[in-house]
């Protein structure tokens, strides 16, 4: 069964059995505007929950994408280094990396908790 949870600095993860894939969310890209690049870390790369393991540069500014989760990188997305703005089409289904060995997590929002984190401002 897949299991989507929200993290409260706008990253989404999705359980899919052992493997957890993680993206950013639609209310993230549409406060970024038009994603330019995608910055992601290497295969085998140690995430840390709380720390930067990607940015995003959009027409705004640039921005970190924060880890929710402890766990090694298994899997990048590389379709989005040669078209970033599959970001801006579609965030729920862009994601950035599928994760392995998940030790620790960050508390993490139901998408109804997510939504009413957004509505008192985040």
């Amino acid at each position: 069964m897949e299991k989507i949870l929200y993290s409260k600095t706008h990253e989404w993860i999705k359980w899919e059995g052992e493997e957890i894939t993680i993206g950013i969310s639609d209310f993230a890209q549409s406060e970024l505007g038009d994603v330019v690049f995608v910055n992601l870390p290497e295969v085998n790369d140690t995430l840390t929950v709380g720390e930067s393991f990607a940015d995003v540069e959009s027409v705004k500014a640039v921005s970190d994408i924060i880890s929710p989760i402890d766990g090694e990188v298994l899997e990048i997305n590389e379709d989005l280094l040669d078209q970033p703005e599959l970001i801006n089409q579609d965030a729920q289904n862009s994601w950035f990396i599928k994760v392995t060995n998940v030790t620790n997590q960050d508390d993490l929002l139901t998408y109804d908790e997510y939504l009413q984190f957004i509505e008192e401002g985040s």
